[in-house]
């Protein structure tokens, strides 16, 4: 037990650390400033990119210690989730995007822009339960439903600890006077 949660907390710090740089001018309160340069965004892009992928190999052994397979359930289940997490990845893309495009126009959003943000938030969210209703059959083929279920639990869990965790580096839009 205290080893699943040890790696929650590193899952949870490991998100807080990259939510804290890609954020760290709205969470200031400072405009966006063109100081950085292409080499510079390139290497921020790079480490987030790093980052996310850390967070997916941590999520994957928070799975594997906590759903518990037979050899054979394993051999079956395991290319069912890496596919799963490609399509997941996918969906996560436009979330990330979302989180760039908050910070880029934080302090100067428009309603029109806002509106926007808000809209393609809950169409994330949309498209992330879509694809998991998607998959509850194909995970069906590869295990029992008492498998399946909490194998859904842990990632629904883990998510909502990720969203936590980056929602609260992002400050409430501001209205504009």
């Amino acid at each position: 037990m205290k080893k699943k949660l040890v790696t929650g907390i590193l899952l949870i710090g490991l998100v807080g650390l990259g939510a804290k740089e890609a954020t760290a001018q709205a969470a200031s309160g400072t405009q966006a400033a063109p100081a950085t340069t292409p080499s510079s965004q390139a290497a921020r892009e790079q480490d987030i990119e790093l980052l996310r992928k850390d967070i997916r190999s941590k999520k994957k052994q928070l799975i594997a210690t906590n759903l518990k397979l037979t050899d054979v359930e394993a051999t079956k289940f395991w290319p069912v989730y890496d596919q799963y997490t490609a399509d997941l990845v996918k969906v996560n893309n436009e979330k990330y995007q979302l989180m760039k495009d908050y910070a880029d126009t934080w302090g100067t959003m428009t309603d029109a822009q806002a509106e926007s943000l808000t809209k393609r938030s809950l169409a994330v969210d949309d498209q992330v339960a879509q694809l998991r209703m998607r998959y509850v059959p194909i995970f069906l083929q590869v295990l029992p439903g008492t498998k399946t279920a909490p194998f859904f639990q842990l990632d629904r869990r883990i998510q909502a600890l990720i969203d936590l965790q980056l929602s609260s580096q992002f400050p409430l839009v501001q209205e504009q006077n």
